[in-house]
């Protein structure tokens, strides 16, 4: 009952996060929203493409002085520093890296002041043209919070890092409006080749929440709101020779994803070594990427607009193929120089294009093979995200949901099948672990899971390699015994039967004097601890540390079997987590 009880006051908490996680993903998209009006329409008068399900909040012209393209990611990124540099330096770079490392190695603990700082600095560095993305920001929000309620209520360790969980489907379900394709994000995110499923409901619930929280907002501003961010056009396989293509897609977004990040952890670890002051770093990214904003204007802010123009057929072969570098170049240097964002969108618009591009190849070559090239642009999205954040499920699950068509699953399941497998240790995430046994998180749950499956029979040193004494030896006897040998405490067997244990905490009790002439039977401990052959080792280990003991008489009806350590303990557990891994 009592487990009941508690597990249903931890799914209010989950309901809680879902709200908070929502209610932060109206607050970052608003602020994203305003920067990209002031500093791109207003100081510049760009103003970039709506993807189909992308809506305005705001309007407005000021009568103020223009400033020419290519400096206002420079302002955004020193505004984007002082603020992260200032308040939380954790909030730097994109926040999915940051959130990983909080599950695996920080007990899942996410500084509060994150939550505000993040939505800040992201919209600064958006809004100013800044290449990066929301999902990275939202997933740091969303994780503040759960760590929040996790610290306020002082739930455990482990329910912290699910509230966190909790808190990333959130905020992600509902500012994508894929709530099946967050919650799986969240759990699969954590890992290259695992999933943390424990948290997979408290990701479906709270992910649901926000979605619903987050659209009721949009809703009331927009009643022409659209529940996917992108609309595709009808789509069905024709031709056998498709899936063919489909495998071609996942095959050059693999190869595209490992230049990706190759070119963005290059340009990072430079920054990180660059000899200046860090609120200067993101100054020079972002005047880097406005640089590159000059010759190729689609490859600043998000570039959802730029997807759903591909989607529409609406850009040229020429036009795909420079968003596509030019996007990689001034994502590495807005987001790896320290800018506040993520990197899941301009990982979007790269794949995006990637698929727009062999579509409208396929499309050249062969006219009567594809009817809908605008597809390709949709499935090499997925693809490219299971490449690059080793997340094939949510990716396709997330991607399906964005465009609002059920009928291309087939087609990006192959193409992120393909990409995912060629793409290897790839990763854009560089703090994910590959399984679980890899997690401080859950290394001390898979010992005790392995220490339960072997007995202590296995482990033991058996009676005839262990040295006993009889309770008629004296006690100076014992003490040169441990002089000896080293070992501080030895089981008193009479009859091949145990009757005691003496050790060298008793030997210290008595007098010098008395040594020669006192015999082990008369101070030795009689009721000893002591463990059956049969019992698991993980109870013996709790015995050892209850007691603080190095050693365990290991017996069987009355009769003194064997001697159990913890470094047989280690080294059982060794043996066996080798065996595993073979």
């Amino acid at each position: 009952m009592v487990g009941i009880v508690r597990r249903g006051y931890f799914i209010l908490l989950v309901v809680l996060v879902g709200i908070l996680s929502g209610l932060g993903a109206i607050i970052l998209y608003t602020l994203v929203d305003l920067s990209i009006t002031f500093f791109l329409e207003n100081l510049d008068s760009y103003s970039p493409p709506n993807a189909a399900g992308e809506v305005n909040l705001f309007d407005f012209h000021l009568n103020v002085p223009k400033i020419p393209l290519w400096i206002i990611p420079a302002i955004g990124g020193l505004l984007s520093g002082i603020i992260v540099y200032k308040l939380a330096p954790e909030a730097e770079s994109h926040g999915i890296n940051a959130v990983i490392r909080a599950f695996h190695r920080e007990k899942g603990i996410v500084r509060g002041r994150v939550s505000i700082v993040k939505a800040i600095a992201t919209a600064f560095t958006i809004g100013s043209g800044g290449s990066a993305g929301r999902v990275g920001s939202i997933a740091q929000i969303g994780a503040s919070f759960g760590s929040i309620v996790g610290s306020i209520f002082k739930l455990t360790d482990r329910e912290r890092r699910l509230l966190v969980i909790a808190g990333v489907s959130g905020g992600i379900g509902s500012l994508f409006r894929s709530p099946l394709g967050g919650a799986l994000f969240a759990v699969e995110v954590l890992y290259k080749r695992d999933t943390e499923i424990d948290g997979l409901v408290y990701a479906f619930i709270s992910s649901i929440i926000g979605y619903i929280v987050f659209s009721c907002f949009i809703t009331s501003i927009h009643s022409d709101f659209v529940r996917s961010i992108f609309q595709t056009p009808p789509f069905e396989i024709k031709h056998p020779a498709e899936i063919l293509i489909f495998g071609i897609v996942g095959v050059f977004v693999a190869l595209i994803a490992k230049l990706y990040v190759w070119v963005f952890y290059t340009v990072h670890d430079f920054f990180k070594m660059l000899k200046i002051n860090k609120y200067f770093k993101p100054v020079i990214g972002g005047l880097l990427t406005g640089i590159i904003g000059i010759f190729v204007p689609q490859a600043l802010e998000m570039g959802y607009g730029y997807v759903q123009l591909a989607i529409d057929e609406k850009l040229t072969l020429n036009l795909i193929l420079m968003i596509l570098f030019a996007k990689i170049l001034t994502t590495s240097f807005t987001v790896g120089s320290g800018g506040s964002g993520g990197v899941f969108a301009p990982s979007v618009v790269i794949g995006s294009m990637v698929g727009g591009a062999i579509g409208y190849l396929i499309k050249l070559l062969f006219p009567t093979l594809i009817i809908n090239p605008g597809i390709y642009v949709i499935v090499g999205m997925g693809a490219f995200i299971a490449a690059v954040a080793k997340t094939p499920i949510a990716s396709i699950t997330m991607v399906v949901e964005m465009s609002g068509n059920y009928m291309i699953l087939p087609a990006i399941m192959i193409a992120s099948a393909v990409s995912y497998l060629l793409s290897g240790e790839t990763t854009i995430y560089r703090e994910q672990v590959d399984t679980r046994a890899d997690s401080p998180a859950h290394r001390r749950e898979l010992t005790r899971d392995i220490l339960e499956g072997l007995k202590v029979r296995d482990a033991m040193t058996p009676a005839e390699n262990v040295i006993t004494v009889s309770p008629k030896n004296t006690v100076q006897d014992v003490l040169y015994l441990i002089q000896k040998t080293g070992h501080l405490g030895y089981p008193v067997v009479e009859n091949g039967k145990i009757i005691g244990i003496i050790t060298l905490s008793d030997i210290n009790s008595i007098p010098e004097e008395n040594r020669t002439k006192l015999k082990v039977g008369e101070v030795m401990s009689k009721e000893p601890i002591v463990i059956s052959p049969d019992d698991h080792l993980e109870n013996a280990l709790k015995l050892l540390i209850k007691y603080d003991i190095g050693r365990l008489p290991v017996v069987e009806n009355g009769k003194l079997v064997g001697i159990i350590t913890r470094s047989d303990i280690m080294r059982a557990h060794a043996k066996e987590l080798a065996r595993l891994e073979i």
